[in-house]
């Protein structure tokens, strides 16, 4: 196993829009009781609470549910949906300003096997929010974890020389939020894709 340093909390301290490209390419890591996994972020969505209506805290509408979005960077933001599944997101900005981003989907690089236990063999491993939470185990316990200092955090891959080189981001529209107005056309989705 590969010596993995977390990403420190300046890193998230920037508004989602500009923290969620500089997510791509780079390590999620949990180092849980059954083992660590670890996957190259590949999918990313941004979003701004004030003016976003996309966002669970737009027009800094605050609930019990998404608390956590009002703490400070760096910290994990958990929630439920369809009564089934769970979504990752990484609260960044300043504290009290509910910018969160949406980890939608890694490549497996370590655990590979005991993502597949989880997902009871079923594949993809982890494209897609809620296989990317069930691979990774990541739930309601997870929620508010410090990604600074917890045993989930980010880091830097072991080699991202000619990384830049061999892939592209592509900018496109969030996934499932027709109902946000004008927020829908934001291109606020990026996706890391190899280069043709």
């Amino acid at each position: 196993m590969f010596a993995m340093k977390k990403l420190p909390r300046s890193f998230y301290e920037r508004r989602a829009i500009d923290v969620a490209p500089d997510l791509l390419g780079l390590l999620l890591v949990h180092e849980s009781r059954q083992g660590t996994t670890a996957g190259i972020i590949t999918e990313v969505e941004a979003y701004q609470g004030p003016e976003d209506k996309a966002c669970h805290a737009y027009n800094m509408r605050r609930t019990r549910r998404n608390e956590v979005m009002y703490g400070p960077a760096g910290t994990a933001y958990v929630y439920f949906v369809y009564g089934m599944h769970y979504c990752f997101n990484i609260v960044v900005a300043n504290e009290g300003l509910p910018h969160a981003v949406l980890v939608r989907s890694i490549e497996p690089l370590m655990g590979e096997g005991l993502m597949l236990e989880r997902r009871k063999g079923r594949l993809p491993l982890a494209t897609g929010p809620a296989r990317l939470c069930q691979a990774m185990a990541i739930g309601k316990e997870q929620n508010g974890s410090d990604l600074v200092i917890g045993n989930l955090y980010l880091a830097q891959p072991p080699q991202t020389e000619g990384a830049n080189g061999q892939f592209l981001i592509v900018q496109t529209p969030r996934i499932g939020i027709d109902y946000a107005g004008e927020a829908r056309d934001f291109l606020w989705r990026f996706v890391l894709k190899p280069k043709a």
